[in-house]
């Protein structure tokens, strides 16, 4: 079980800030960019986050909330709200 102080982390990486929801364009679902996520989803391995950050930046996406979340220091899980917006699985 979780303990409190991890609580409000682990929402924020699934939920992100549901205070302030971010649109995503289905133009920066590139063949890398959902090949990244994908491969991350799969294997629980998100070690690439800052990488998949590149790729939706080179896609084209400016929401700093996104590519803020990406680079942040993590650690990120599976249900992240990112990768799940990358994969369809709002």
């Amino acid at each position: 079980m979780l303990t409190g102080r991890f609580q409000p982390f682990l929402l924020r990486e699934i939920l992100g800030n549901p205070f302030r929801p971010v649109p995503f364009s289905p133009s920066w679902r590139t063949d890398t960019v959902l090949a990244l996520a994908s491969q991350m989803y799969k294997s629980r391995e998100f070690s690439a986050m800052p990488i998949l950050a590149d790729a939706l930046q080179d896609a084209g996406c400016d929401a700093t909330d996104v590519l803020n979340h990406c680079r942040g220091p993590g650690p990120h899980v599976r249900g992240c709200w990112v990768v799940d917006r990358v994969l369809g699985k709002e």
